[in-house]
């Protein structure tokens, strides 16, 4: 089991040794491992009929169904490279990357004028495996080959590739694995959009496991959700805080109803807002709740169980099993930090990318000596447990005092007449940096700067008040809630 260098190399394991098990389901669909790996076969076949070669990357847009899952691991049996794309995503976006990669082509629902030949998604159920399954014969990707390159595809500027081998997407599988004590009967629904890492890599550590994965669209369907949870009898979820937020509030305290059927639950991509983890502690008093720290580039870095931890503000836990934490200066010497000193995180392990695509310069930046360079400022704490107080780029920094925004706007977000808020640093002449705060008020609530101020004056110390604050229609946000601090400041 340790020697296997690729995901579908496991795959194939568990068809072989428990091929009935139940391995999938999506909202048509749901099949064991033996019928998992029999599509995957016949597709590999397929796509190298085509014109596949090992190198060659495939591009692929996301549908949250069992044809995209077959596709991904196809491509990886075949020694191609996987090259995910959102299931919303501009014409001309998906040009630029297929250009990029020089893709050999692309698999997506519909045909259009992708810049590339076309295969429907339609194709992976028509082109299965029936015979026997020639165990032992496979030729199976090394590690260091190329699996996937994951593109971040914002509105604007290049799109940036992060280039991942084949091991280091084992290496975050196990990270996920071991760090959330994934049982052997793991059950898991994974809602979170397939295409970017997050929702990814909780789907590779459940192959890697032998267990299974409920594949959602998202949470907004409530009922759906839980009839999938009854009737494949879910065991763990994976969430992103925005779908965290809309599932609390649509489902009321229904997720109560699952206390002693949820092994864990697990959230990453953005921080959690404190209300948002009251309230999960709450309906599940003895599940674990885990809280991950990482990034595309640096896999899943470090893990807190905040059920078990609870109070641990700005804590992200301890590292994985891969993963190496280190704490740097501005020089980028390694310092010995503590609550008063901190530095920025720093992140070496197995599961490092390989390097953004076909960009040495911003490779050659952010990946030093064999670390990945965050922009996350963060100490040890002396109870063993690493903490991170924000991005250095958010970090208002009021006369020498450090503050995370994150701090006020989960003050401001108390406010009854309050829909959300963002906070961001602006220049001060006295103390260097004071925060600007925006907020959306609720509809047919009026925007009274010093009724909200003198609301904030017994929540915050003095100097984390707003200087300004100022009315928008809508906090500019990612599809997982993060915030877009860079258009406000």
């Amino acid at each position: 089991m340790q020697n296997k260098n690729s995901l579908v190399e496991f795959i194939s394991y568990y068809a072989e040794t428990q091929p009935d098990k139940f391995c999938l389901a999506d909202k048509k669909n749901h099949m064991n491992y033996v019928e998992y790996f029999r599509y995957i076969i016949g597709f590999s076949r397929y796509l190298e009929k085509s014109g596949v070669k090992r190198g060659d990357r495939v591009v692929v847009k996301t549908i949250q169904m069992i044809p995209y899952l077959v596709s991904q691991m196809a491509i990886q049996l075949s020694g191609a490279v996987f090259v995910p794309l959102e299931k919303v995503i501009a014409a001309e976006k998906i040009q630029e990357i297929v250009s990029i990669t020089e893709a050999k082509l692309i698999i997506a629902e519909k045909e259009g004028d992708y810049g590339c030949p076309f295969v429907p998604f339609t194709a992976v159920y028509e082109h299965g495996w029936d015979g026997d399954i020639p165990y032992g014969s496979f030729r199976f990707p090394r590690g260091e080959d190329t699996a996937e390159i994951l593109f971040s595809t914002g509105t604007t500027g290049k799109s940036k590739g992060i280039e991942l081998s084949n091991a280091s997407v084992v290496a975050v599988a196990e990270n996920v694995k071991y760090g959330v004590e994934m049982k052997p009967d793991n059950v898991e629904m994974i809602p979170v959009p397939l295409n970017h890492s997050h929702g990814l890599r909780r789907y590779y550590a459940n192959m890697l496991n032998g267990s299974c994965v409920v594949v959602m669209d998202g949470v907004v369907f409530v009922n759906q959700i839980f009839e999938a949870m009854d009737k494949y009898h879910v065991t763990s979820m994976d969430l992103v805080p925005a779908m965290l937020a809309i599932l609390l509030k649509l489902s009321k305290d229904r997720l109560g109803d699952y206390a002693d059927k949820l092994d864990y639950i697990e959230i990453g991509s953005a921080k959690i807002p404190e209300k948002d983890k009251e309230a999960l502690c709450k309906l599940l008093p003895h599940t674990r709740l885990y809280d991950f720290y990482g990034s595309t580039e640096a896999g899943c870095s470090c893990i807190l169980d905040f059920n078990k931890f609870k109070g641990k503000k700005d804590c992200i836990g301890k590292p994985t099993c891969n993963s190496i934490i280190k704490f740097v200066d501005d020089e980028e010497g390694e310092i010995r930090i503590s609550s008063q000193k901190s530095g920025l995180i720093i992140t070496g392990g197995t599961m490092l990318m390989k390097g953004y695509y076909k960009d040495e310069a911003l490779t050659a930046d952010t990946l030093r000596g064999g670390y990945v360079y965050s922009s996350d400022e963060g100490y040890l704490g002396e109870d063993g447990l690493v903490y991170m107080l924000g991005r250095r780029g958010d970090i208002i920094n009021i006369g020498g005092m450090k503050v995370d925004p994150a701090e006020i706007e989960e003050k401001v977000n108390q406010h009854p007449q309050i829909e959300d808020c963002a906070c961001v640093p602006m220049q001060d002449d006295i103390a260097g940096q004071a925060p600007k705060l925006f907020v959306v008020m609720k509809e047919g609530e009026e925007f009274l700067p010093i009724s909200i101020r003198n609301y904030l004056n017994d929540k915050l110390e003095s100097y984390k008040l707003p200087k300004i604050i100022e009315q928008m229609e809508k906090i500019p946000r990612t599809y997982n809630g993060k915030i877009i601090r860079k258009k406000l400041i």
